[in-house]
């Protein structure tokens, strides 16, 4: 299911992570053997794509979300 993407953290290994419109989390790959995203590299690269729909496979899965809503 495609998700956009509404930020961006960095994980403990300091690799840009987008956070997606459902509440899951996804990694945004951008050294090879992955997908090349040179636009995660820049500030103004991620502001760019925000809104971007990503493929969430956590979401075909049922999987509850990675960032529950606040309560």
């Amino acid at each position: 299911m495609q998700q956009p993407i509404v930020g961006y953290h960095r994980d403990a290994e300091n690799h840009w992570v987008a956070e997606l419109a459902c509440g899951h989390n996804q990694h945004v790959r951008h050294q090879p053997p992955w997908v090349e995203r040179p636009w995660v590299t820049t500030p103004a690269g991620r502001r760019r794509m925000l809104g971007f729909e990503l493929a969430c496979k956590k979401c075909d899965e049922g999987a509850p979300p990675d960032n529950p809503p606040p309560t």
